[in-house]
């Protein structure tokens, strides 16, 4: 295995990245203003801009889904529990005693097992109930008269306890950022593409002669 900087988040997948993490942060900010956290927007125009995002964000998603489907890259998220222990151990206790992370990362999986079920779940769960619950409560007029008087409550609640799962995640995802290699370090990959993964001696050959622009 030879150890080289090798493109593994193309420009759709940074593009998708970062214009989620800015809807999300624009998502939990009015969020928070409708339910009466902060004065920074009044109530009006916390919810149009709440849901504006909101439906920019799915219409986001909705592009994403078809790109990893189209592209294999949904692959990379497939579950495994090779190594799943030993990364759960290393986040557990042996970042504390700064030991070296068990995953490297490869060309055919850049997330490590523990990444790849947190960030599945996250795909097929959280976001799902998330954008079904803010349906629901947007379109709420056209089932209103067939459901009981309190459903609205319900959705809502469910909606505002999903959300709060969204946002545990993003601090344990920002946190885990400053472990380990520097921030720079981790961040870096998303925003230039690159970033270092063992190759095969086929992979690198095949890299080096088909995608040379992807390899360094």
């Amino acid at each position: 295995m030879t150890l080289r900087r090798v493109m593994l988040f193309t420009r759709f997948e940074r593009f998708w990245h970062w214009t989620q993490m800015v809807l999300i942060m624009l998502l939990l900010f009015t969020g928070f203003g409708i339910h009466g956290f902060h004065n920074l927007l009044d109530f009006k125009n916390a919810v149009t801009l709440h849901t504006g995002s909101a439906l920019g964000l799915l219409l986001l998603w909705v592009f994403a889904i078809f790109w990893h489907l189209t592209t294999g890259t949904w692959r990379h998220y497939v579950p495994t529990t090779n190594g799943l222990l030993k990364v759960a151990k290393f986040y557990a206790f042996g970042i504390f005693k700064g030991e070296r992370h068990p995953y490297r990362k490869a060309y055919w999986r850049k997330h490590n097992p523990l990444q790849a079920i947190s960030y599945l779940a996250l795909k097929l769960f959280l976001f799902p109930a998330i954008w079904i619950s803010g349906l629901l409560y947007l379109l709420y007029t056209f089932w209103a008269g067939a459901a009981p008087g309190e459903a609205l409550s319900w959705v809502a609640m469910f909606h505002t306890a999903v959300a709060f799962a969204i946002l545990m995640f993003v601090i344990i995802h920002v946190y885990l950022l400053t472990t380990g290699h520097s921030f720079k370090e981790h961040v870096m990959p998303m925003i230039s593409g690159f970033d270092e993964v063992e190759l095969t001696a086929e992979e690198e050959a095949y890299l080096e002669k088909d995608e040379p622009g992807h390899i360094r």
